[in-house]
């Protein structure tokens, strides 16, 4: 994954328009410039109590065009639909503006995943959602994955030595692999 992001949150001015070339619904756009924060940050109250000011959040966004989650560099503009759902405008990191994308936030917007390190392997087991790299001669993409089988294995100077059977949720494949390609959620 990639470097951190630091959102900026405004009080949004909403103003009403009646189509967008984006979406053929009805749309109320609300001010897409982000970059003045104001005192309150919008989060749940138990939420904001963990993060300190000092604390930048880092978040990762699930692209409609292949369903993998990359990490986010910047949140561009908001909307929200006649739906009454919110989408963001996302650029990912080391991607340019052509690549930019609306995403809706409750369903394709989490905080960044966590790399696991060979002290974790023995907290991961069969059932878990994890983040699982996934390379192949075309690509290298992130997805969502289950935890199908643990095969324990002896660590060595190297780390661990353990292979997850895992099973991607977008596509139902199962793949073995190592505790490297794999990072979990966030826990509180």
């Amino acid at each position: 994954m990639m470097p951190p992001t630091q959102i900026s949150k405004q009080k949004p001015r909403a103003t009403e328009i009646s189509s967008s070339p984006l979406a053929s619904e009805d749309v109320v756009v609300a001010d897409s410039n982000l970059s003045d924060a104001p005192e309150s940050s919008g989060l749940p109250k138990e939420i904001e109590e963990k993060t300190s000011e000092e604390t930048e959040l880092e978040f990762e966004a699930k692209s409609s065009r292949d369903g993998a989650w990359y990490d986010v560099a910047m949140f561009l503009a908001h909307r929200v639909l006649s739906s009454g759902e919110l989408e963001v405008r996302v650029r990912y990191q080391g991607f340019g503006a052509e690549e930019d994308e609306w995403v809706d936030v409750k369903k394709a917007i989490r905080e960044r995943s966590i790399p696991l390190e060979s002290s974790e392997c023995r907290k991961v087991s069969a059932g878990d959602l994890v983040l699982c790299f996934r390379e192949n001669s075309d690509q290298a993409t992130y997805f969502d994955a289950h935890i199908v089988e643990v095969e324990r294995k002896l660590h060595d100077i190297r780390g661990c030595r353990c292979l997850f059977l895992v099973r991607y949720d977008h596509d139902q494949t199962e793949e073995k692999v190592h505790l490297r390609r794999l990072c979990r959620r966030p826990v509180y």
